[in-house]
């Protein structure tokens, strides 16, 4: 029996036995008193008395993320690189909603203060993000432009709205977790769902990924790391290689893939994804970071960027424009190559990318047979204007060529 129900076991027992005497007594007995004798006769008797304990701290159990910097140096490589202040002329995300499914968000980051609108914990334990992961994921999608207090680091999209949704906490990562995560983001409105995850190919993930699709959900998923030892993978991630979903792959500094990044997802753009900085949990920085799980969130903020100023584009239209105008690409591994933020936004495509680019049904005409009559007419009609036309030209010709030479019809020979 746990300290829990023999405390209230306890409780009752006494509770029951003052009510009756209360009532001779004509007093009247409160739990907190109740409880409070309980526990005494619990430490007397030998039995450790549960610890006073406030439902946050059952609810969110304490933490320790990895420590963070507290001031960032310089601007990020990737800012300098994808230049996404360019699109904020036409956009900043206002309107769009961003779930990310992770490892929780520190909402009271001061760069993400206002953007966490809703939070999902799948897990159990609270929706504080005692790993840091999913706070860095949301810091490169959204965080505050505070540049002027100095704060060089800034998220591509700042005005859009976090969903937060907790699916992991480092010591359970269920790939049903995660599916219900992505269920839970679609149910909740989002526009562009950022999974920083690489999981293997399951069912009830392929159902939670073509669900939220029905929604029109654009999902941007992280191809998947390599590991340096071993060889490295050579399976795809999930949900990365789905179709529709946009797989994204991670760049150096030199716009060259990444020797960690998985070449055997179906890639559809790269983004930075080495010597990454971002925010981290407590509110400090973290620096250093790599992995393609910090280059999808570059590419889902550039899709949350479309949304906000293409809205009548669906979930097909948005992943061909963000492909048809990344930079470079060819090489393996890298898809259509560095995702390019302004021209994503603002670039003029052909009228096909406007038009929805799943599977359409081709509808074939039928056969006609000619009309043999009509096709007579038309072929001696065609015949005489022949005709007509030579003997026009030769007229045209010969008539001249006589009056030069004198010559009348109807003469034998020429006028002296």
């Amino acid at each position: 029996m746990t300290v829990y129900s023999s405390l209230f076991g306890c409780a009752t027992y006494i509770s029951r036995f003052l009510e009756m005497f209360g009532r001779r007594e004509n007093l009247r007995p409160r739990r907190g008193n109740t409880v409070a004798v309980c526990a005494a006769v619990m430490v007397v008797s030998g039995m450790p008395a549960a610890p006073a304990a406030s439902a946050a701290s059952r609810v969110a159990p304490a933490c320790t993320p990895e420590p963070g910097v507290r001031d960032v140096e310089g601007i990020p490589w990737p800012q300098e690189r994808l230049k996404f202040r360019q699109a904020w002329k036409l956009t900043r995300g206002e309107g769009v909603v961003v779930a990310v499914v992770d490892s929780g968000v520190d909402a009271s980051h001061p760069q993400l203060a206002g953007r966490v609108t809703d939070t999902v914990d799948l897990t159990g334990t609270g929706a504080r993000d005692c790993v840091g992961h999913g706070t860095a994921v949301a810091g490169i999608i959204a965080a505050r432009d505070l540049t002027a207090r100095g704060v060089p680091f800034l998220g591509v999209a700042p005005d859009v709205r976090i969903v937060a949704v907790k699916q992991t906490d480092q010591r359970d990562g269920r790939v049903s977790r995660l599916a219900e995560g992505i269920r839970r983001a679609a149910d909740l409105g989002a526009d562009v769902v950022n999974v920083s995850v690489q999981a293997s190919d399951q069912a009830d993930l392929k159902a939670a990924v073509t669900y939220a699709q029905g929604k029109d959900v654009v999902i941007v998923a992280a191809a998947g790391n390599v590991e340096k030892e071993g060889g490295g993978s050579t399976t795809p991630a999930y949900p990365a290689n789905y179709p529709g979903v946009i797989a994204v792959g991670s760049a150096s500094r030199d716009s060259s893939r990444s020797e960690f990044s998985n070449g055997a997802t179906t890639v559809s753009v790269t983004a930075p994804g080495a010597e990454i900085t971002s925010i981290w949990t407590g509110g400090g920085y973290r620096t250093g970071l790599e992995g393609t799980s910090f280059a999808t969130p570059y590419v889902a903020g550039v899709a949350a960027l479309v949304r906000a100023r293409h809205p009548g584009l669906d979930l097909w239209q948005v992943k061909r424009r963000i492909e048809a105008t990344a930079d470079g690409g060819g090489a393996a591994g890298t898809g259509a190559g560095m995702v390019n933020p302004a021209q994503a936004v603002s670039a003029a495509l052909p009228d096909g990318v406007r038009r929805s680019f799943r599977a359409q049904p081709v509808i074939v005409a039928k056969r006609v047979p000619p009309d043999e009559r009509m096709l007579s007419i038309a072929i001696g009609v065609a015949a005489v204007a022949v005709a007509v036309s030579a003997l026009v030209i030769f007229v045209a010709v010969t008539v001249p060529r006589g009056r030069r030479r004198r010559w009348r019809p109807g003469v034998s020979g020429f006028i002296e």
